[in-house]
């Protein structure tokens, strides 16, 4: 996978509950975002990007921003 397709999934995937998300912005503090879509985007992360999350990948820093989630990804991809 490209990595330079990582944030334009990510943003799509988080437009529907943050729309307008920069990819600094803190997505727990913008837009209708609860625990139910935390689970929603841990499930999108693990198959869009065909990742396995472990307990420590699950920090709230990991999902903090698309840039965050973004990061992680590629960290798992080249692991």
């Amino acid at each position: 996978m490209e990595t330079d397709d990582i944030r334009p999934r990510l943003r799509e995937f988080c437009s529907v509950r943050a729309p307008g998300l920069a990819d600094e912005d803190e997505i727990f503090e913008v837009g209708d975002v609860n625990s139910l879509f935390a689970i929603e985007l841990l499930t999108f992360v693990e198959e869009a990007f065909g990742i396995t999350l472990e307990d420590e990948d699950l920090e709230k820093k990991n999902f903090s921003s698309i840039s965050a989630m973004a990061a992680l990804v590629e960290r798992k991809l080249n692991a």
